[in-house]
């Protein structure tokens, strides 16, 4: 594939700078993190308040934060900002204005650390727009609790070889050995406990020419080779 972009090129693509799928994506209603994951966030996280000290939900590709923002109004009417902590990822500063109960993080999702562990990790059609896919959901695995779920939106048509072509079943078996869920008729990827394995492909580049993916908006295609091969 000619013209691959790393993700530094990438990362000023107009494709990826002025997408909008989770720019406005509110906790809960029509167009909202509640219906797109079939459950509301918070309430999933506060499920474990009684078990434990504390909880954290990492939002990556979090959009203006939203949904994040949201969750924090309702953190902070509990009284639960010590024990609740809700951070959010994006490349593009367009946050909304952020309150004590949230951090909101401008940087990459691919190169960001963290300094603590998840209990849930959502990436809400983030991964559209990134170079390294496999990349960073292995990074995202290897950061939940024990008992963490993450869970994204993943369309493996996008993910491919170096002839163009999708990676298709062997891609999906190596996600499945490595202790992720795929749900091709959603679309969506899932994990719970953390893992450190790594899946055997190297990545190459990326591709902004793509073109209206699933969901009808322009998105990215991501390329990468079998380790160990050319």
């Amino acid at each position: 594939m000619d013209r691959l972009l790393d993700d530094t090129t990438l990362a000023a693509s107009a494709v990826v700078a002025n997408s909008a799928m989770n720019r406005e994506r509110q906790l809960a209603g029509p167009n909202s993190y509640a219906r797109e994951l079939g459950f509301d966030p918070l309430d999933r996280l506060l499920q474990r308040l009684p078990a434990q000290e504390s909880v954290a939900w990492l939002d990556l590709c979090c959009g203006r934060g939203r949904a994040l923002l949201q969750a924090g109004a309702q953190v902070e009417a509990r009284g639960l900002e010590d024990r609740v902590e809700l951070i959010g990822v994006d490349l593009v500063d367009y946050f909304d204005p952020a309150t004590t109960a949230v951090t909101l993080i401008c940087a990459p999702a691919t190169t960001w650390d963290p300094y603590r562990r998840f209990d849930l990790i959502t990436v809400v059609h983030g991964l559209h727009y990134v170079g390294d896919k496999l990349g960073l959901l292995q990074r995202a695995a290897s950061w939940l609790t024990d008992d963490g779920h993450l869970i994204a939106d993943l369309d493996t048509n996008s993910i491919r070889r170096n002839d163009g072509e999708p990676l298709g079943r062997g891609l999906t078996t190596h996600l499945k050995k490595a202790g992720f869920a795929y749900d091709g008729r959603r679309k969506r990827i899932t994990k719970t406990g953390p893992t450190h394995e790594r899946l055997p492909y190297d990545y190459r580049g990326a591709d902004d020419r793509a073109g209206p993916n699933y969901t009808g908006q322009p998105a990215v295609h991501s390329y990468y080779a079998l380790a160990g091969r050319d």
